[in-house]
């Protein structure tokens, strides 16, 4: 297996899942409490990565943060490099890729609040900011973590995206899924099959995380 791979596809999807975290928790708590009534508007280009082919989305995200865009000028007068084709740039776009996956449930856990409780801290005097933190945040914490292990979930498997913004360089964006990818076009189905099962059983246990938190088995869990 190409462990090297492997290190920069969980580098990626650990980074993607974080700072979807931060970006993501605000972004959902203005779609469950904001009361605009236009706000399916964002909430439509939040979940558009759902629909949105992943080469559509990845050919955008090359065009806005190429070096002839603003954004992508800007970066290279910065930094001194373009944004496409690095580490970065492979970031941004997987944020961007799996932005749903974190809002959503984030936004989900919001809406489960008991209003009540959180209108009762407010009639207290307790600030919004010390009322998510005391009361919100820790009544939604099976959806935070929810949608922390999904956006790393998907991160782990992402392609498309990848490969039109990172491209396919060894050591720096070269993921597992391009690695399998690559295997099978060198006919090296035994070496895709390791790769593939060790993604498949990763997932899988992704998974199991998700699914115990949801069913809150951890309650029935026997105590000593």
């Amino acid at each position: 297996m190409n462990w090297i791979a492997i290190w920069v596809t969980f580098k990626l999807a650990a980074l993607t899942a974080l700072i979807l975290l931060m970006v993501g928790v605000p972004i959902a708590y203005w779609v469950s409490f904001s009361r605009w009534r236009w706000k399916f508007l964002i909430e439509s280009v939040v979940a558009l990565p759902l629909v949105l082919p992943p080469t559509v989305l990845g050919f955008y995200i090359l065009v806005a943060i190429g070096p002839h865009s603003p954004f992508g000028r800007w970066y290279t007068d910065l930094v001194g490099h373009p944004l496409p084709f690095t580490f970065e740039g492979l970031v941004l776009a997987s944020v961007l890729y799996s932005l749903p996956f974190a809002v959503q449930p984030f936004s989900a856990a919001f809406d489960q609040v008991d209003r009540r409780l959180i209108e009762t801290s407010w009639t207290l005097g307790v600030s919004k900011c010390k009322t998510f933190v005391k009361l919100i945040a820790p009544l939604s914490l099976a959806g935070l973590i929810t949608g922390f292990v999904l956006s790393f979930a998907h991160t782990l498997g992402e392609f498309g995206v990848v490969l039109m913004v990172g491209g396919n360089i060894d050591g720096s964006t070269r993921t597992v899924s391009i690695d399998i990818y690559d295997e099978v076009q060198a006919l090296n189905y035994a070496g895709a099959a390791k790769t593939a099962l060790f993604l498949l059983v990763v997932s899988y246990l992704v998974l199991l995380i998700v699914y115990a938190i949801n069913r809150n088995v951890w309650a029935a869990w026997p105590q000593k």
